[in-house]
């Protein structure tokens, strides 16, 4: 009997679970979801939502094996090229997700069925658009109750967006910290007093934060709890929340990355042509089909990558970065590239239940390709990281490697330089050559034009086994 490895991020939903069989992605739906799966396929609520692409599309397959007591179906869902979280987008990122949820949760009220779950992790971007995933969300809609995953989406979208939107982007991380979004009280006790003049933030959060400590420690039966709800205010609910989500607005101004490249202090115009040149050629060599973009900035050389035809994840610590590029991505149908959140001396971790719910980066890899441009000397200099661990990490995360070693002499080296006592004794190109050598082999390299950075392309040494 071939073995079913069941992926630990589906464990809690009873409804079914996901699984791999010899690579393949397989879903099993329980026996107890067969009258919400048959509603959601017979109604045409499934063709509407795949077809205009707000489901992942599935394919229902026959087991080649018995089924286990219990089941009731087994479909093969469309695979997500790169799993993404919450905690890693920008605020139109999750704002996109909110109103995809929303909208999937309008639609569903007119083929009689409704969201149970409006879970931010059951979202995903493919192709430059929120997808949800998860096709074991939605339930027979009874009337007159309310909306099951109402506090969900207040946790996982309302009060992120608005603590972003108000407060500070770097709050978004709040949801790495809480599995099941941002609590209210948390979120209302953190927006400024201002927030309490937006009606619906006052109805959504303030309020909702209060009602619910107000009852935390009071048993209830569910008849006092489940208040009705006609259809008509349930429509309502929907539209104060989706005007509450549209009006929320983040205003990322200028940051110290924004402009890196619109000026000289780092390449000259003709120095940054010439290693545009240079990656292109190497990327060309290496061929990827995957392609990860650490310290991306505004996306120049993601931008490169994807036009070769690569899957790029350009990640970046920096927020309003990654919101720009974002929206650049959007504006130009660059459907290749994913700009995420991402502080590479502290990369987001396995998280959830025994940490294997949420994947950690390296998880996520290897991808075929790396590009590490401009960013050794930030993790050595800045966050004290030896060079033999920026090899190893790098290692454990793809085949390919295209790599910027800027030397001490550069004008911002010596500027991170300028504050600290100097102790890298072995950042210089000899010690970050042997470094590297240890995981991987020199395939090129090449001195930056009217510069002292050079570029490398190394492959890693277990893809050559």
């Amino acid at each position: 009997m071939r073995t079913n490895k069941i992926l630990p991020s589906s464990f809690r939903d009873p409804s079914g679970f996901l699984f791999r069989r010899e690579g393949e992605l397989y879903r099993q739906i329980n026996d107890t979801y067969r009258e919400e799966y048959d509603l959601l396929m017979h109604s045409g609520l499934y063709e509407e939502l795949t077809q205009t692409e707000l489901l992942i599309p599935h394919q229902e397959v026959e087991p080649s094996e018995e089924i286990p007591a219990g089941a009731y179906k087994l479909i093969k869902p469309e695979e997500v090229p790169f799993i993404s979280y919450p905690y890693e987008w920008c605020f139109s990122q999750l704002k996109e997700a909110a109103l995809t949820t929303l909208e999937i949760q309008q639609k569903s009220l007119e083929f009689g069925m409704s969201l149970k779950d409006a879970s931010a992790y059951n979202i995903q971007f493919i192709e430059g658009r929120a997808v949800l995933i998860d096709t074991l969300s939605f339930e027979k809609y009874k009337e007159g109750e309310p909306w099951t995953a109402y506090r969900q989406f207040c946790q996982h979208f309302l009060a992120p967006l608005s603590l972003v939107g108000y407060t500070d982007a770097r709050l978004n991380k709040l949801l790495r910290l809480h599995v099941d979004g941002v609590p209210l009280d948390l979120a209302s006790s953190l927006l400024p007093l201002r927030s309490r003049i937006n009606p619906a933030l006052l109805v959504h959060i303030h309020f909702h934060a209060r009602t619910q400590q107000r009852y935390a420690n009071k048993p209830l039966t569910k008849s006092q709890i489940t208040r009705r709800l006609t259809p008509l205010a349930l429509q309502g609910l929907l539209q104060s929340i989706e005007a509450a989500v549209r009006r929320l607005r983040y205003e990322p101004g200028e940051t110290e990355w924004t402009d890196y490249y619109s000026n000289e202090s780092s390449y000259s115009t003709e120095s940054l042509q010439h290693k545009e040149r240079l990656v292109s050629q190497m990327l060309g060599r290496a061929n990827p089909a995957t392609v990860w973009d650490l310290g991306a900035n505004v996306g120049r050389f993601s931008q490169l990558a994807a036009r070769q035809g690569a899957l790029t994840i350009a990640l970046d610590a920096d927020p309003a970065v990654v919101e720009g590029h974002y929206l650049h991505c959007k504006s130009v149908n660059r459907h290749q590239v994913l700009p995420l959140v991402m502080d590479l001396s502290n990369p987001s971790p396995g998280l959830g239940w025994a940490h294997r719910e949420r994947l950690s980066l390296v998880e996520r890899g290897p991808a075929d390709l790396t590009l590490v441009l401009a960013l050794v000397h930030h993790l050595a200099i800045s966050n004290n990281v030896p060079l033999s661990k920026i090899a190893e990490f790098c290692s454990a995360i793809c085949k390919w490697l295209i790599i910027e070693f800027v030397p001490k002499s550069d004008s911002q080296v010596q500027r991170l330089l300028a504050t600290r006592e100097d102790i890298f004794d072995d950042y210089n190109q000899e010690g970050f050559e042997s470094s590297f050598d240890e995981y991987f082999t020199i395939v090129d390299h090449a001195p930056l034009m009217n510069s002292q950075r050079h570029l490398y392309l190394m492959c890693n040494r277990k893809a050559l086994r």
